[in-house]
């Protein structure tokens, strides 16, 4: 179970994260691209947050998450100075894929279309 510091660091970084990201996909041009924070979580040590993320569209997520994993330390070293009033050590930055909409999207096909199993 989550202590109440753990919710409140957890929320914090996903807030300040999604940000950090949006900012970079403005700058970078990327119109067709979304992603979003859908879970930031703190272990009871406060020295990893796994951070789990929604990129659409679906097929390009892979890549996206792979360019995100290989850039965890630059946006660490950026949520540092956005956090450095609110905490004294970031912790270090884990980047998930969250695919939970794909899935609830392939459950929706396979009960409109029941001859379609469900993939995932």
């Amino acid at each position: 179970m989550e202590t109440q510091r753990q919710k409140k660091i957890s929320s914090l970084i996903q807030r300040e994260v999604a940000n950090l990201i949006s900012a970079d996909l403005r700058r970078g041009g990327s119109k067709n691209l979304v992603i979003s924070v859908t879970q930031a979580r703190v272990s009871p040590d406060l020295s990893l947050c796994k951070i789990y993320l929604s990129i659409f569209p679906s097929k390009v997520s892979s890549e996206n998450l792979s360019l995100i994993q290989s850039n965890a330390p630059r946006i660490k070293h950026d949520l540092s100075g956005v956090l450095k009033n609110h905490l004294r050590k970031v912790p270090e930055l884990a980047f998930f894929l969250d695919d939970s909409l794909d899935y609830i999207d392939s459950v929706e096909d396979s009960i409109q279309n029941p001859d379609n199993p469900i993939r995932g």
